[in-house]
């Protein structure tokens, strides 16, 4: 019977790191230029972003990428908050038979949910460009001038608080429903 409790609780905690996983910035990324010709510097700075999950649903919607948003946030906001709702409401039912078939419903619709590791995933993909530079050394001549012109740019990215939150939110989530479909399976009513 503990387990059953213990599960419940631990997908309130997860419930609770769920909003800020979705809500803080997920990567931060951030390109820059540098030309330098001769003792001279120019820097610009050509993307600077920090997204969340809901911002980058938000960007994707409005570029018109409408599937890969709409999957986006099913995967990563409907489908754990669903789980998480039904799970809420086996836990206070007081029919074993209407929890069972939550809960089972649950592990059913739990192996979609392992989209938003997916997605997981893909941030660390678009991470893993992480001090990519390139570094391009040009002799220009002008006017009988030889003029040295580098061009360089750099990459950076990292993960944000947002990130975390999401991750432990997935492990706590997967453990909670975990503890709770062994516990009802073995017949453990309330």
């Amino acid at each position: 019977m503990y387990k059953k409790h213990l599960g419940f609780a631990l997908n309130l905690i997860a419930l609770g790191l769920f909003f800020p996983g979705i809500l803080l910035t997920m990567f931060s990324f951030n390109m820059e230029m540098a030309a330098q010709i001769s003792s001279s510097t120019l820097t610009s700075s050509l993307i600077n972003k920090e997204l969340s999950i809901v911002a980058t649903v938000r960007e994707l919607w409005e570029d018109q990428r409408l599937l890969v948003a709409a999957m986006i946030f099913a995967f990563s906001v409907c489908i754990p908050l669903l789980k998480t709702i039904l799970l809420c409401f086996a836990y206070v039912t007081s029919s074993f038979q209407i929890e069972k078939r939550i809960v089972d419903f649950v592990g059913a619709i739990g192996k979609w949910s392992m989209a938003d590791v997916f997605v997981i995933a893909i941030f660390l993909a678009i991470m893993s460009t992480n001090h990519a530079e390139t570094n391009n050394l040009e002799q220009l001549s002008i006017f009988g001038f030889n003029i040295a012109l580098d061009l360089s740019t750099q990459t950076l990215s990292a993960a944000g608080e947002g990130f975390y939150y999401f991750t432990a939110y997935c492990v706590l989530s997967l453990i909670g429903t975990q503890l709770t479909s062994s516990a009802i399976n073995r017949g453990i009513a309330t």
